[in-house]
């Protein structure tokens, strides 16, 4: 377990750095200090309170909110004093699904899923069809889905039409926002599975944004717990149980997150 206020001097190879984040909406502070590392191939689970601005985090990163202060670098790039031409090509290397899926309701999945892949100028219509369909299989939906509209799937299959497009262009790092939200419990257990065999077969860096602790006992290797608009601590989810906060005691020593340890228990026993 680290106090995130430190930068991580453990030797891990950081993807992500975070460095005196500072985010306000007129005189409303969401962040301020906020310190955070991301480790290479790690799936990291961001989780907080309602308000504590885990979301506008997740697009501060992104590059889609600029914060008042603070330093951010991905992959070695400065995104805040990156030119277009390195903003560019640093959004090549990252993928984004944002809640619900975020589709175009005019295009179908397909056509989704090739909206990034139209930034490849050597990609023809024929080659640039095939890796959309591989991605859209890869997010584990039916091949026939990449010819239906986004108003004709559920919900579950619209977030893996969103994942689809952001493993578009084989990222290294994959951004998802809260993407069991509104899931049964059985396709938000699927999708937990879907995302930790990609990562692992794919090597990818996952920042995770969610509330769902069901999801942070089967997916994530560490936790980031956002409240008093900074990032408090991190760490695994048993350093979790040992910390002395209020908000953090409560969110992960409540019946919800018992019910949870009990699952993750008995899947563990299973296997």
């Amino acid at each position: 377990m680290s106090d995130a206020a430190q930068p991580d001097t453990t030797g891990h190879d950081n993807v992500i750095e975070l460095r005196g984040i500072e985010t306000r909406f007129g005189t409303n502070v969401v962040h301020e200090g906020l310190n955070l590392d991301v480790r290479r191939g790690e799936i990291l689970g961001i989780v907080g309170g309602s308000g504590t601005g885990k979301s506008v985090l997740l697009r501060a990163i992104c590059g889609l909110l600029r914060p008042a202060a603070g330093e951010i670098r991905v992959l070695g790039t400065d995104v805040l004093r990156a030119s277009e031409e390195e903003r560019a090509q640093l959004e090549t290397r990252w993928g984004v699904m944002f809640q619900d899926g975020a589709l175009f309701s005019s295009l179908t999945v397909r056509e989704n899923v090739e909206v990034p892949l139209r930034a490849v100028p050597e990609l023809t219509p024929e080659l640039r069809r095939a890796m959309a369909d591989l991605k859209i299989s890869m997010a584990g939906l039916p091949w026939r889905a990449g010819d239906n509209y986004p108003s004709e799937l559920s919900g579950g299959m619209r977030k893996r039409a969103g994942l689809a497009r952001a493993l578009a262009l084989d990222p290294e790092i994959v951004f998802l926002d809260e993407p069991t939200a509104g899931l049964d419990p059985i396709g938000a257990a699927a999708f937990d599975t879907l995302i930790r065999g990609l990562s692992r077969s794919m090597g990818l860096t996952v920042f995770l944004v969610t509330h769902d602790l069901d999801t942070l006992h089967a997916v994530c290797d560490r936790i980031a717990v956002l409240a008093e608009r900074k990032v408090l601590v991190t760490g695994t989810m048993q350093e979790m149980l040992l910390v002395d906060h209020p908000w953090v005691k409560e969110y992960f020593h409540g019946p919800r997150a018992r019910a949870a340890l009990a699952t993750a228990g008995d899947e563990t026993a299973g296997d």
